[in-house]
C-alpha cells in the first residue's frame, strides 16, 4: 500500500500529526520500533508497578472550557474533549537559589508578586519584561535565533533572578548550554509561569491511550516493532521508507519525530552520511551538530504519602551553587541543581491519591560516561549516583530515606536505547528547525527538534507541521 504520509515515531507529535491527517482521510501511518508508544514520554510497568517515563508534569495547563491558549487550541485542532486528558492542576512548586525562594502555582499574577517581593530592586524591571515576553510571538515559525541571556540582560540587571527564571525552563526544555534561544525561552516561560502544572491522575497513559484510540477510530494505521532502518530518497525527494526487515513501504511525505540529525542518517543516496554523527552530505548541504543535554533519574517508591513526612509541593527546582550551571558535567551527574517531583502533589479530583508515594528525581549527566560504562560498571554506578542524588535532594525536602521500597533509575543511555536520541539528547539538537523542512522534498520534522517544547508543544508541533506541510 503507498500512503499518503508515513510517521516515524509514536510520541505525541507523531500521534497528533497522525490524528490530524487521519481526520482529513488521508492514508496514515505511525511506524515505531519499540513495542509501546509514547517516545520521550512514555510508561512502562516494573516489578508490579506502573512508571511515567519523563512526564514530571504537563504544562500550559488551562481550566477546563478556556477558550485560548496552547491546550484549548490543541483539544480544538484534535476534536479531543477537557475530560479527555483528566488533567489536575498542581499544589504548587518553587525554584530554590542559595538564599532565595520563588514559589509558584497556576497563576501568574501572583507569581509576578513574588519574583518582585523576593527582588524588589528588580520589580520595575521585571514587570517590563513580562510585557516584552507577552508581546512576543514566540510560535511564529520565521522567527531568528536570538540569544535569551542577551534579551534578559537587557531588561534585568540581577544575575540570581536571571539565573532563577532560566533554571525550570532549562531543565524542563533546553538543548543548548547555558543559554536559551529566545522564542524557546518565551515557550517555556508562558507554558510553565503563566499557564502551570497539572497532571492526569492515571499519568502519561491516560495521554497516550486517548491519542492512540482517537488515531485509530479515525482510519489511522499504527505499526509497534516496525523500525526505519533507511528513509528512500530519488532526485532529492523521498518515496518512502525502509523497515528493519528490508520491507519497503512507499508515501507521498515522510513525518518524522526521530530528531533532525537522526532523521538525515537514515537517508539514503547522496544524502547519506558516510562518517559518523556529522559531516558533510553535499556541496549546500550538512549535517548540523547534535544535542548534548541529558539526564539520570532516579524515581522513588515510598510506603507513606510525601505530605505525612511533610512535602506538599509539586515540583522543587533547586540549585546549591552561586551561579547556576546549565552544561554536560565533567562528573558522572551534577549535583549542584536538579529536579524534585511528586506526583502524589496535584490536586486530584473527588480527592483522590497515588496508592504509593513517588519522589522523582532529576540530574544533568555526562552522556559520554553512563554510554561508555560496562554493564559490570553500570549498574553499580547507577546505584552509587541514585544514592549521592538523594543526599543531594534531602537539603530541600524531608528526609525520605527510610520509607523507599522500591527504585528504578534510568540514564542518557537508557534514554538513547529508546528514543534513537544521540547521547541520549532529551530536547535533541540546540538548533531548532521551526518550519519542519529538511532540504529533502516531502520529508519533514516534527517534534523535540523542530522547537514547540513539552507535551502540550510536542502535539502542537505535529499539528501545526500536519497543516503547513501534508494538508495543503
Amino acid at each position: 500500500m503507498r500512503y499518503h504520509t508515513v510517521i516515524i515515531g509514536a510520541g505525541m507529535s507523531g500521534l497528533a500529526a497522525g490524528i490530524r491527517l487521519a481526520y482529513y482521510e488521508k492514508p496514515v501511518c505511525i511506524l515505531e520500533r519499540h513495542t509501546t508508544i509514547g517516545g520521550l514520554n512514555s510508561f512502562y510497568r516494573l516489578r508490579g508497578r506502573n512508571y511515567d517515563v519523563g512526564l514530571h508534569a504537563v504544562t500550559n495547563y488551562a481550566e477546563p472550557g478556556t477558550r485560548t491558549g496552547p491546550l484549548a487550541k490543541l483539544l480544538k485542532q484534535l476534536r479531543l474533549r477537557w475530560d479527555d486528558f483528566d488533567l489536575s492542576p498542581q499544589n504548587g512548586s518553587s525554584v530554590v537559589f542559595p538564599g532565595y525562594r520563588i514559589p509558584f502555582a497556576n497563576d501568574f499574577a501572583a507569581f509576578v508578586e513574588n519574583v518582585c517581593d523576593v527582588f524588589p530592586q528588580q520589580a520595575d524591571r521585571f514587570r517590563k519584561l513580562v510585557i516584552h515576553i507577552n508581546d512576543y510571538d514566540e510560535t511564529s515559525l520565521s522567527n531568528e535565533p536570538a540569544s535569551a541571556r542577551q534579551v534578559l540582560s537587557e531588561f534585568l540587571s540581577d544575575r540570581t533572578l536571571i539565573d532563577m527564571l532560566f533554571c525550570p525552563l532549562m531543565f524542563y526544555g533546553s538543548a543548548t548550554p547555558h543559554d536559551m534561544d529566545f522564542s524557546q525561552f518565551c515557550i517555556m516561560f508562558k507554558s510553565i509561569f503563566e499557564e502551570g502544572f497539572a497532571r492526569p491522575f492515571k499519568g502519561v497513559r491516560q495521554i497516550l491511550k486517548k491519542l492512540t484510540r482517537h488515531y485509530k477510530e479515525l482510519g489511522g494505521e499504527l505499526k509497534l516493532r516496525h523500525g526505519v532502518r533507511e528513509i528512500m530518497v530519488e532526485d532529492g525527494r523521498t518515496t518512502g521508507v525502509i523497515l528493519d526487515d528490508g520491507t519497503e513501504i512507499e508515501a507521498e511525505h515522510v513525518l518524522s519525530s526521530a530528531g533532525h540529525v537522526e532523521t538525515l542518517r537514515l537517508v539514503n543516496g547522496e544524502w547519506k552520511m558516510e562518517n559518523g554523527a556529522e559531516g558533510v552530505l553535499h556541496a549546500q548541504y550538512s549535517i548540523p551538530p547534535s544535542g548534548e543535554i541529558s539526564f539520570n533519574e532516579a524515581i522513588f517508591v515510598l510506603d507513606c504519602q510525601p505530605r505525612e513526612l511533610g512535602h506538599d509541593e509539586t515540583i522543587v527546582f533547586y540549585n546549591d551553587a552561586q551561579q547556576f550551571h546549565y552544561e554536560p558535567p565533567t562528573e558522572p551527574l551534577d549535583l549542584r541543581s536538579g529536579i524534585i517531583c511528586s506526583p502524589n502533589n496535584f490536586r486530584y479530583a473527588d480527592g483522590e491519591q497515588l496508592d504509593e508515594g513517588y519522589i522523582r528525581i532529576t540530574s544533568l549527566a555526562d552522556p559520554d560516561y553512563w554510554m561508555s560504562l560496562p554493564d559490570d560498571e553500570y549498574y553499580p554506578a547507577k546505584e552509587e549516583w541514585g544514592r549521592r542524588m538523594v543526599e543531594s535532594a534531602i537539603q530541600h525536602i524531608p528526609d525520605f530515606r527510610d520509607h523507599i521500597i522500591d527504585t528504578d533509575i534510568f540514564t542518557p543511555r537508557t534514554i538513547k536505547k529508546f528514543t534513537g536520541h544521540l547521547k541520549g539528547a532529551v530536547y535533541g539538537a540546540p538548533r531548532k528547525v521551526l518550519d519542519g523542512t529538511t532540504g529533502i522534498d516531502n520529508l519533514f520534522l516534527c517534534g523535540t527538534d523542530q522547537g514547540f517544547l513539552g507535551i502540550i508543544g510536542a502535539m502542537l508541533s505535529g499539528i501545526t507541521m500536519a497543516n503547513n506541510h501534508l494538508l495543503r
